[in-house]
């Protein structure tokens, strides 16, 4: 039976009435019906954090989220952290240190390292690497990437 049920999901401090399924995961209503497509499928299985998404101020993989479960919740994803005027200074911070490369994992991490700042805004390098630590990267090695968190620590505190 694909009964759809009616839920309200507030996304970027924005309201969105959607019909999901109640297998449809919160990765899949974001990207499918929602077009925010910052969120990445990845492994689909939890693995990788490309999925990564705030619920709550806690990251979450939202491929193993179900959407009818975030219905409650205040979800963040990596189109929520910047303004139209500006990047946040995580986002600033990864670009100026060339902690991105092809991208993939981008999102996830920064969500990660938001939601770490949140919770320890003065983290030391070791702070940082287990704060990353669900986010897997192909290309990069982590080092610019935990440079550009631990300067963006710096920069908030400032």
């Amino acid at each position: 039976m694909n009964h759809q049920l009616p839920i309200t999901l507030s996304v970027n401090q924005v309201q969105h009435s959607v019909k999901v399924l109640a297998q449809d995961t919160l990765l899949a209503v974001l990207r499918d019906k929602l077009s925010l497509t910052g969120a990445k499928r990845g492994c689909n299985q939890g693995i990788c954090g490309t999925c990564t998404v705030l619920k709550d101020g806690s990251p979450v993989r939202a491929c193993l989220s179900l959407a009818i479960n975030s219905a409650d919740c205040e979800i963040t994803t990596i189109e929520g952290l910047a303004t139209p005027e500006s990047l946040s200074p995580l986002q600033s911070a990864l670009a100026r240190s060339g902690g991105v490369q092809c991208g993939f994992c981008t999102s996830g991490m920064l969500l990660s390292a938001h939601a770490l700042l949140k919770d320890n805004p003065e983290p030391s390098e070791d702070d940082v690497r287990v704060g990353l630590s669900g986010n897997l990267c192909r290309c990069t090695g982590y080092k610019k990437i935990v440079e550009a968190v631990l300067e963006a620590a710096r920069e908030i505190q400032e």
